[in-house]
């Protein structure tokens, strides 16, 4: 009887011996990608525009990275808040902890190299080596052309200055360990030429991380394989209100296999319309995260392109409730 007992005593040893090496080495090994490049990118006013256009409109950096007002529909950019970084993802919005969008103006980027940012896109590592929560849909970003990162980087080093300290992020346990195991290095995309609208559609829809957030989730907030594009991601907006987000694949009767080209991109461009007024949301109506005011300033040959991606796709079954 003893002996087992000191037996089964060496094995609890052993297995707390184990669990402590791995959780020592998740702490101080991880995460572990490839050094920041050496690169310096040219600010100019074609990369500016570019990068203004793709942070803007299509990978919408700013949408995280400044401060909404959502008492508006959508919850359109305050002015002045242009990549001041502050805004809270927490536990009352489903985050397993507390994090804070990054301050991503030259106030707070000006010490960091344009390596340094462009692995912190593209690996969600930062500079000293700390992983981003995933919200920042990096592992979409690391399939942009370098290009297209570059620009971006120039536009970041040419928007106004604003100091704004961010509280630290975070993470609740367990996910504080399994954080650091979720950066990876990634082989960079290429920009498929526009004239082949499907292929361009689909690196838009990537970049832009439309299946980020149009792809349910199990219970354990894990993507649903089988299901890109079908919807049905519940996120709360406070108050005890859902919003989930829509089925855009071609199923007919529940996705927009019913649309036409001419549907999905008025869809996005009413809100440029010069009669548009963005509608205050009342406590307990229907409210939206989706940026639409952003994304309708995008080019109508890229919305095109996307719309031709996802119309490429098979259609899935699924109806949504997208308030309650």
């Amino acid at each position: 009887m003893k002996t087992a007992l000191r037996v089964v005593g060496w094995l609890v040893l052993l297995l707390i011996v184990i669990v402590c090496g791995a959780a020592a080495y998740v702490s101080f090994f991880l995460p572990k990608v490839d050094p920041a490049p050496d690169i310096t990118v040219d600010v100019t006013p074609e990369r500016v525009a570019r990068g203004e256009y793709l942070a803007n409109h299509v990978v919408v950096c700013m949408d995280c990275h400044s401060k909404r007002d959502f008492s508006l529909l959508s919850g359109p950019l305050v002015p002045g808040t242009l990549g001041q970084g502050g805004e809270k993802f927490s536990e009352e919005f489903g985050f397993p902890g507390v994090f804070y969008s990054k301050n991503i103006t030259p106030a707070a980027l000006s010490d960091w190299t344009d390596g340094e940012i462009y692995r912190t896109i593209t690996t969600g590592v930062t500079r000293d080596g700390k992983a981003l929560f995933p919200v920042m849909p990096y592992k979409h970003y690391a399939q942009m052309d370098p290009e297209d990162v570059k620009d971006i980087i120039a536009y970041l080093r040419s928007i106004p200055p604003i100091e704004n300290k961010v509280p630290e992020s975070k993470a609740n346990f367990p996910f504080n360990f399994i954080l650091n195991t979720i950066p990876s290095n990634a082989p960079p995309g290429k920009k498929p030429d526009p004239s082949d609208k499907v292929a361009y559609g689909r690196y838009l829809a990537v970049i832009a991380g439309c299946a980020e957030c149009h792809t349910p989730q199990d219970d354990k907030g894990n993507k649903i394989p089988g299901m890109e594009f079908a919807g049905g991601w519940e996120m709360s907006v406070g108050g005890g209100h859902v919003v989930t987000t829509a089925n855009i694949t071609p199923h007919k009767e529940t996705g927009i296999g019913n649309w036409t080209e001419s549907d999905f991109i008025n869809r996005f461009k009413i809100y440029t319309d010069s009669t548009y007024t963005v509608p205050t949301v009342q406590p307990g109506e229907f409210q939206t995260i989706m940026p639409w005011i952003m994304y309708s300033k995008m080019k109508e040959e890229d919305l095109a392109a996307i719309y031709a991606f996802l119309q490429s796709l098979p259609p899935k079954e699924n109806l949504v409730v997208k308030f309650r």
